[in-house]
């Protein structure tokens, strides 16, 4: 979730650095070890100087994200895990909600829909939607808006998630076309939570089946990923939240992070085009940070100003992250509760979250043995514009129980358009609370 785990992203005054310059000084290995993806339960492995880096330096990085809150952290180069956290072995294999990095598994799903020639993403969601659902405003807003948070939709971005972490609310997709258009879809972007809960729920319209049932054949079950690993959210209409609550062991989530930073390949099968994840990795017209729900380039949200210029991101509340770096053929997966430190306080934490990965990256890339990356010196904290309370608004949750004027017509909390609706909290695996699941019965790899 970017800024305040993406939700606040949009708003994050950008790094004032600049001047960073790749280049390729120091000789490089003859032959540096390269590792094939496995869909198997260990990651394919060698030793930093195996693709030259060095062991110590690489420590060094680690040790300080570790220090962090970061209770899992791994770094891949060529495919080859070589680094990883000291409570890695603790935490590899349990199930962590990676809250906003969700989207972009939505993207990749979007994706195969649209290799399989299910979705359009150019086209208005009215071609999916049921007849009568939604006025004609929203239904003209596109896929691609989704895709690219530009529906137009009025944003809280806290008030919004916050029913969905308390299970209570009825049909999240119904509830996104009852909030207002602040903008013309495709005009300005905005970080709508419910944005993409419509997405999901068009997707499974699309596809004409549960958006978990062909996320589980098209895409987990070729990298590996058991149905047992995770637990998704839905809301009470049996819909699968968009925006969060993916609950993933760090183990799978590195393999999706592998996967996207090797164009959609996954061995000998192609599981999403590399056509798709290139327009996903562009940025849109409507932010220059923000590609098909995936975040691009360096100065956007945690991709701090002294990364290269192609780095891509997955982006979650407290700094779930996968970030991608294919000129340094560089992946680095780590989770947590935030960890960043700032002179202003909670506003300042809130709103320069990118220090943490700014100091992390400046120790991780002084590793480096065929790559001089120029040190650009200490983050340097900008001042704090930002006001938390424009985050909230209540009205989001009026809405779930029918009240206010976000509440679409029919829907509330006891009841939604004739859905048969599960009680709250039905959902909930056993074990799992909010951020983790825990216990011999949870969600995980065992």
């Amino acid at each position: 979730m970017g800024r305040f785990g993406g939700f606040l992203v949009g708003f994050a005054v950008l790094s004032l650095i600049a001047g960073n310059v790749f280049t390729g000084s120091a000789p490089a290995s003859a032959d540096p070890a390269s590792c094939a993806v496995s869909s198997g339960r260990e990651l394919a492995r060698a030793l930093p100087e195996q693709v030259d880096l060095d062991s110590a330096r690489l420590a060094d990085a680690l040790s300080f994200a570790a220090g962090r809150n970061r209770v899992n952290i791994k770094v891949f180069r060529h495919n080859c895990l070589i680094g990883e956290g000291p409570t890695n072995a603790q935490t590899d294999n349990v199930a962590w909600n990676i809250w906003s990095a969700t989207k972009s598994v939505v993207s990749v799903l979007a994706g195969i829909a649209w290799d399989q020639g299910k979705l359009d993403i150019s086209a208005p969601i009215d071609r999916y939607l049921p007849p009568g659902l939604g006025d004609a405003e929203h239904r003209s807003i596109t896929v691609a808006n989704l895709l690219t948070e530009s529906s137009g939709m009025k944003v809280g971005v806290l008030a919004e998630g916050a029913t969905g972490v308390i299970p209570i609310e009825p049909n999240s997709a119904v509830q996104a076309l009852g909030v207002p258009l602040d903008h013309p879809p495709g005009t300005v972007f905005s970080y709508s939570q419910r944005n993409v809960d419509l997405l999901s729920y068009v997707i499974e319209l699309a596809i004409g089946e549960p958006l978990q049932q062909f996320a589980q054949r098209e895409l987990f079950d070729p990298l590996g990923i058991a149905r047992g690993d995770y637990y998704w959210a839905r809301d009470r209409a049996g819909h699968t939240y968009g925006y969060a609550h993916l609950m993933i062991p760090p183990n799978d989530f590195a393999k999706l992070g592998l996967l996207v930073s090797n164009d959609g390949r996954w061995g000998t099968k192609q599981i999403v085009s590399t056509e798709y994840l290139r327009k996903a990795r562009q940025p849109s017209q409507a932010n220059k940070c923000y590609g098909y729900l995936f975040w691009v380039g360096p100065g956007c949200a945690e991709q701090a100003s002294n990364l290269p210029a192609d780095v891509y991101m997955m982006a979650g509340l407290g700094l779930q992250n996968v970030f991608v770096m294919p000129s340094l053929d560089l992946v680095v997966v780590w989770t947590g509760f935030f960890g960043d430190v700032s002179q202003y306080g909670l506003n300042g934490t809130i709103q320069n979250i990118d220090e943490l990965p700014y100091e992390f990256f400046r120790r991780l890339f002084a590793s480096f043995q065929d790559k001089h990356i120029p040190d650009p010196g200490p983050y340097v904290e900008p001042p704090v514009r930002l006001n938390p309370s424009q985050f909230v608004d209540l009205n989001f949750v009026l809405a779930v129980f029918g009240a206010g004027p976000f509440a679409y017509p029919g829907c509330d909390v006891l009841s939604c358009l004739k859905y048969p609706l599960a009680p709250p909290f039905a959902d909930t695996a056993p074990g799992c609370v909010i951020m983790i699941c825990l216990g011999p019965d949870a969600p995980g790899i065992h």
